[in-house]
């Protein structure tokens, strides 16, 4: 029997339905990706069967967006399932943190080691970058990755209590270092503009900024960090009007004091 959309009752919902409208802001992800999964009925409830394990699992919203994380890791990133795990137990100290971290993925020559950790949320929430962080520490991963399918937050842990962003992950044949030493032209940054790339908008980043920068930090002095970020900006673009030789950025040591600012050369 046909409900008033004309789709049968006993028909597994769809992603569209389980994300209840919000699979559009499933940007980070190639186009149709979300399409692939294959939801089923399992007792009635919706279950997908894991890209990694081969287990069944309940197919909600949080889970759609670890799995097509996983299976891009996989698929673009050449990550070998072996190397993947999800719901990985964290331990903190002598104790082993009640949540468990969402994706893991260990180090190609430690197996026990954590050399990246992905946190995964629903579509269009926000929180859980400070509980990344925490994971990263514990477990002494160099790599943190946050997601909502919409948006993504890269990190490097340099040290337990700095962390930098990082404009791309290693694929299973690189080393972090090679995205590290990787130089950037100002063709690098159109292409991959996160503007466009995840349909957000630099108000939003600059509060994630904001919040990787200061957080529990109880100062307000980044504000006049923003002020040198627009006038590079500006600086970029008049600049980039006078000729179409390629000019590559880079890290500025030392420059007024801060340290990692994007400058041209």
């Amino acid at each position: 029997m046909a409900d008033k959309n004309g789709k049968h009752k006993d028909a597994p919902p769809t992603v569209h339905d389980i994300l209840r409208g919000s699979s559009h802001a499933l940007t980070v992800f190639k186009p149709g990706a979300a399409d692939k999964l294959t939801i089923f009925l399992k007792r009635g409830r919706p279950c997908l069967k894991c890209c990694v394990d081969g287990r069944e699992r309940p197919a909600k919203p949080e889970e759609i967006v670890r799995q097509l994380y996983a299976k891009m890791l996989m698929v673009d990133y050449g990550y070998p399932p072996e190397r993947i795990f999800l719901e990985k137990p964290v331990q903190f100290g002598s104790a082993v943190h009640e949540k468990a971290a969402d994706i893991v993925v260990s180090d190609k020559d430690a197996p026990d080691t954590a050399f990246m950790i992905v946190e995964c949320k629903k579509p269009k929430r926000s929180e859980g970058l400070e509980q990344l962080k925490s994971y990263c520490h514990a477990e002494g991963a160099p790599i943190g990755v946050w997601t909502n399918g919409g948006e993504t937050i890269m990190l490097h842990r340099r040290d337990p209590n700095f962390f930098q962003n990082l404009p791309g992950i290693p694929k299973a044949t690189q080393m972090l270092s090679d995205v590290l030493a990787e130089r950037w032209t100002l063709a690098d940054l159109a292409e991959h503009n996160i503007l466009v790339k995840e349909q957000t908008t630099l108000k939003k980043i600059i509060l994630d900024m904001e919040n990787l920068v200061l957080a529990n930090a109880g100062v307000d002095a980044f504000e006049e960090v923003f002020k040198l970020i627009y006038a590079k900006l500006y600086d970029e673009a008049i600049a980039a009007q006078g000729g179409r030789t390629p000019r590559h950025l880079y890290a500025a040591r030392s420059c007024c004091g801060l340290s990692g600012v994007a400058c041209a050369w």
